[in-house]
């Protein structure tokens, strides 16, 4: 990756949530500090017994971040890629637990598209670690089938796109088989995969999802943005007894930071502040995180005094932090790379004029990407997607 990339994409992370463990979970949780905010790492304790109980112009070359968001363990911490972050809660949850496994096209001796599974199958199995043909309807309806019968399948999508033909196993049986069976099975089930615009792909290897999926009644829905958040999502969807949609960002993988030595989760709905602020609240996720961080940077020098979250949580929503920002500054900018008609964009304004409409100064702006099928051109790809120029001058309107 060019190391230009590298100066471009320097961020401070601010405080991140960390889930509440498991009853059956003894833990005790570590204070370890980030950038100078406090974040809950929980240490796990062991687990009795082998098995758990039952129960882009900016980021087209994200490569590194800023030392200053490094996290400060007890024992130092260590650097990784996000790839590898994701990697490592794989390898955690499949060593503490025997019935986490893992299903996907080339996740076996291959080591997966983007290198997450990498060497996965040489450490648990085949059986655990199972390469599966090209039927993403298929491999997808047995993984529901294995959370039914108490295995936690985690199901990889080579791309998002590809979920598409397995759009009826995630709908029908993953968000609804437990209202359903009238509570008599649960689906702990990730189903997770890169997706997202930046690699010149083409229209059909550069979907955005959340919007498909967000109304299917059931379904949780997050998305990862740096390594340290890669790690505790992964770790806490898989423990989840619902059904998760990790969602991961191609450009991102390759994104670098150190994250703690010790066992943590991140809350499965909570957003995470990444940028406190006092004259508009910026609400963002995944790779526009980036976007809006750089034009985060012009803004301040202009006087300007953003807040930005990153609202991870795609469904449900974190109202409480989303709306505490909101009664502060009084001004919201929604900045996302889903689609405009019927994105998570509009979903989260709908939300905020439901809950927050007293407590708004100025209309609520939405910058999403263009309803067109996203162009294999570098530079017409650029151009549907949301970029910094675009974002300052929408604060500079909502401010005025």
């Amino acid at each position: 990756m060019a190391a230009a990339a590298a100066s471009s994409l320097q961020y401070t992370l601010h405080g991140v949530g960390a889930a509440s463990p498991k009853p059956t979970r003894s833990a005790a949780p570590v204070v370890a500090r980030r950038s100078g905010v406090s974040v809950r790492v929980a240490a796990a304790a062991r687990r009795s017994g082998s098995a758990r109980a039952h129960g882009g112009l900016v980021a087209r070359a994200a490569v590194a971040v800023n030392a200053d968001a490094a996290v400060e363990s007890k024992s130092g911490g260590h650097e990784v890629l996000l790839f590898e972050a994701l990697r490592e809660a794989l390898i955690e949850e499949m060593k503490a637990d025997p019935t986490v496994c893992v299903f996907g096209e080339d996740v076996g001796h291959y080591g997966g598209s983007y290198k997450v599974t990498k060497g996965l199958a040489e450490m648990f199995g085949d059986l655990r670690v199972l390469d599966t043909p090209i039927a993403e309807n298929s491999f997808t309806g047995m993984g529901v089938g294995a959370a039914m019968k108490g295995l936690r399948p985690v199901v990889e999508g080579m791309n998002m796109g590809f979920l598409l033909l397995a759009y009826n196993q995630i709908s029908n049986n993953c968000g609804m088989l437990h209202y359903t069976s009238g509570g008599q099975f649960k689906i702990p089930i990730v189903i997770r995969g890169p997706g997202g615009v930046g690699r010149q792909l083409g229209a059909e290897h550069s979907q955005r999802l959340e919007s498909y999926f967000q109304s299917i009644p059931g379904l949780q829905m997050v998305a990862c943005s740096t390594p340290y958040n890669a790690k505790g999502l992964m770790k806490a969807a898989i423990r989840s007894e619902n059904p998760v949609v990790l969602f991961e960002h191609v450009l991102l993988y390759n994104l670098k930071e150190k994250i703690p030595d010790e066992e943590y989760i991140c809350c499965l709905e909570e957003a995470e502040m990444v940028r406190p602020g006092e004259h508009v609240t910026i609400l963002t996720y995944s790779r526009m995180r980036y976007h809006v961080m750089q034009a985060a940077k012009t803004l301040v020098n202009k006087g300007y005094d953003p807040e930005v979250i990153d609202i991870r949580s795609l469904k449900p929503f974190d109202l409480h932090t989303i709306g505490n920002s909101i009664k502060k500054t009084h001004r919201v900018l929604i900045v996302e790379e889903c689609m405009r008609t019927g994105g998570i964009g509009a979903s989260l304004r709908s939300a905020i004029i439901d809950n927050f409409w007293d407590y708004l100064d100025a209309p609520i702006m939405c910058l999403s990407s263009q309803d067109v099928p996203t162009p294999y051109a570098a530079t017409l790809e650029d151009a549907t997607v949301v970029q910094p120029a675009q974002i300052v001058a929408a604060v500079e309107q909502i401010c005025q």
